[in-house]
């Protein structure tokens, strides 16, 4: 795992996680995984769909999430 991507659930993380933490994190995945820090222009946007698509997958699973002594976000 890419030590760079933070915890983003409660209460490692003091709130709730922001849209830049979700995107941030993302983009460290899709880094760590593709093995390049910024893509070429023809792999641009294939990069950027794939940043997006974890960053939905792990806003979901944030929501999803039920952590003790919290209410789930539903």
């Amino acid at each position: 795992m890419c030590r760079s991507i933070k915890t983003l659930r409660p209460p490692v993380l003091p709130g709730e996680a922001t849209d830049d933490d979700i995107h941030a994190a993302a983009l460290q995945y899709v880094r760590k995984v593709s093995g390049f820090r910024a893509p070429a222009a023809h792999n641009r946007e294939v990069f950027e769909r794939a940043v997006a698509a974890v960053a939905e997958a792990t806003a979901e699973l944030l929501d999803g999430l039920e952590v003790r002594g919290r209410t789930p976000n539903v």
